[in-house]
């Protein structure tokens, strides 16, 4: 069975299921939905718990010997496994099978990172959808942040204006675990009154997690402003053109290929599942296909060009400014009468 995080709680207050797979890289989000299934395990009987760190094939054997072993001070254990590679290989795979098959009376967790879409498909990753509960946690994208604060801070009895809840969302963009202490500062200090853009201002950090993903993001769900804001805050972070260059470029590729195979037939659900687009990021691709035409990729792979050289020293131009253009056209189009930039 999978769930989604915002359903754990209803869940976990019905039953208890016999395993729990947690998949993601976001930390925050990760980590929360692993402490209330910790929570609900030691209410539900498990009061020992047993911590498995998963570096070898043969680390995998301690899986078999946690279930097979009796525990002297409790009835149940909750055995957790830490999986960061996301990847149980084979003898992982086997172990986990073997598990779920002998049906145990422990509950079993696995925290792992992100797993991609090929072993979502293998036989441990199903026996653990059939058997228990699987929850992959995606990042909260730009457009879910406000949303976001706006029930962290429902859940602490926090109040706040809209003009609050954006402000704090672009100084945090991307960064939850950074949102969530910010907004415990603000109920420490202003606990009593609505919160206003003026004490986020006053009380919260621009700490936003910039990263060439997320720049990628941004720009496709087709906020400019938004992709150009990111961007500044890279460069503020030292972070070098060609990084960034090599996820835009990447992006900008990938929406070519998509187009030619969409005009030569092949329906766009298809030909993103070809070119393995991940699902949470279909949306956004989609959207960004319809609203680009050759014209707009064609100068963006011009631009892209432009931007190595100008990074390299062999072409003239300023590599930043000429990411902007590049970030602002995969946002929103060239305008109507634009012409193509020329190559220094």
């Amino acid at each position: 069975m999978q769930l989604k995080p915002t359903q754990l709680d209803t869940h976990l207050a019905q039953n208890l299921a016999p395993c729990y797979l947690i998949s993601g890289d976001e930390p925050l989000l990760v980590q929360e939905c692993a402490d209330a299934i910790r929570r609900a395990a030691r209410a539900g009987g498990c009061t020992e718990r047993q911590r498995l760190h998963i570096s070898s094939k043969d680390d995998w054997l301690e899986l078999g010997h946690a279930a097979g072993s009796l525990s002297l001070f409790a009835e149940r254990k909750l055995i957790e496994v830490q999986l960061p590679s996301g990847k149980p290989g084979t003898e992982g795979s086997k172990a986990i099978q073997e598990y779920l098959a002998s049906s145990p009376d422990d509950v079993l967790l696995i925290v792992s990172g992100r797993i991609d879409k090929q072993s979502q498909k293998s036989k441990w990753y199903l026996a653990l959808d059939q058997a228990g509960v699987v929850m992959p946690i995606w990042p909260v994208s730009p457009a879910e942040l406000p949303r976001w604060i706006s029930d962290r801070m429902s859940s602490l009895g926090l109040t706040a204006e809209p003009d609050a809840i954006t402000l704090l969302a672009e100084r945090l963009e991307g960064n939850l675990l950074a949102a969530a202490q910010e907004v415990e500062k603000l109920k420490l200090l202003h606990g009593d009154h609505s919160i206003t853009a003026t004490m986020v201002a006053d009380t919260v950090s621009d700490n936003a997690r910039y990263d060439a993903f997320r720049l990628v993001d941004v720009a496709l769900s087709g906020d400019a402003r938004g992709a150009v804001r990111t961007l500044r805050g890279l460069k503020g972070e030292a972070v070098q053109p060609p990084v960034l260059l090599w996820a835009v470029a990447r992006e900008v590729r990938l929406l070519a290929d998509l187009k030619r195979d969409v005009a030569a037939g092949t329906s766009i659900d298809r030909a993103m599942q070809q070119k393995g687009v991940w699902r949470n990021r279909q949306g956004l691709v989609r959207t960004a296909l319809n609203r680009l035409s050759g014209r707009d990729l064609a100068e963006m792979q011009t631009l892209s060009f432009q931007v190595d050289g100008s990074s390299k020293g062999f072409l003239l131009g300023e590599p930043w400014s000429l990411l902007e253009r590049l970030l602002i056209i995969l946002a929103q189009g060239l305008p109507a009468d634009s012409t193509r930039s020329r190559l220094a």
